[in-house]
């Protein structure tokens, strides 16, 4: 039901959009960006306070504030793997006769313009947010219930993909702009986030659940592929290999080395 609900909701926004012709840099479409965005998040915490008991709510709001459940390690991993991945893609491309990586605009631009780094700060801090409320603190752990930790990040990195759909078709987004549908890049997006939800669902099992280690992760992510330009192919073929990695090493059960999938605590039916 959430899934559904997180998916037709942001939808009913960007195809308004569509519909509108509207691009989401001008102020009606970034309104509806914005709300489309949000969506996934408010529904996650709406559904927190339908289907859990008061513990569970606060297993919730600790999720998504406490930094000592992702502990020195697991922060440091946070931060190298993305990190890695785009610099390893960049050199790999590099040694394959390819142009190598490259500075994104914003970092290129800052010089002569300051502000121009903002469109990656955007991308590493409030879609983050509004995302993993719901995503991984609500729809992972109820898929986690029922399926094992690689089903479940499968499951929800198709959903997940499929929800960025409508950004192929509005101007003014890195999907239409830069991607574009249908395109050997557009493939490799909708896959390449398929993987990253396996690398998710990996570090979240093994920080006690944290959303807060999420939020930060898939920031992370954003703001380096905004700031370190490789090919698609050498970046999206690296988590790829991650995904499977972890598959191997940690067993696609739980991903960690528990034999039990975490799970909230005290669920109600619903």
């Amino acid at each position: 039901m959430y899934l559904a609900v997180a998916v037709g909701g942001t939808w009913v926004f960007w195809l308004a959009a569509i519909a509108l012709g509207v691009r989401f840099d001008s102020a009606v479409g970034l309104v509806l960006l914005l709300v489309g965005l949000a969506v996934p998040g408010v529904a996650g915490i709406a559904f927190v306070y339908l289907v859990y008991d008061e513990r569970g709510r606060s297993d919730f709001w600790n999720r998504v504030v406490d930094p000592r459940r992702v502990g020195f390690r697991w922060l440091v991993v946070i931060l190298m793997v993305p990190l890695g991945i785009a610099v390893l893609a960049g050199v790999a491309d590099l040694l394959l006769g390819g142009i190598g990586p490259a500075w994104g605009e914003g970092v290129t631009g800052f010089g002569l313009n300051p502000l121009a780094i903002l469109p990656a700060l955007f991308f590493a801090t409030l879609p983050p947010i509004l995302e993993e409320l719901g995503w991984r603190g609500y729809a992972l752990d109820r898929l986690q219930l029922t399926w094992s930790a690689l089903s479940a990040s499968l499951i929800l990195g198709v959903v997940w993909a499929l929800w960025h759909l409508p950004l192929f078709f509005i101007g003014g987004t890195h999907q239409h702009d830069v991607v574009g549908f249908a395109t050997t890049s557009f493939w490799l997006f909708m896959t390449g986030t398929v993987a990253l939800s396996v690398a998710i669902t990996w570090v979240y099992n093994n920080t006690e659940r944290s959303i807060l280690g999420i939020i930060v992760l898939h920031g992370w992510v954003n703001f380096t592929a905004e700031t370190i330009v490789v090919p698609d192919p050498a970046y999206y073929g690296l988590w790829f290999v991650l995904a499977a990695a972890i598959v191997v090493i940690w067993g696609a059960k739980t991903m960690t080395n528990a034999t039990e999938v975490p799970h909230p605590p005290l669920p109600t039916d619903g």
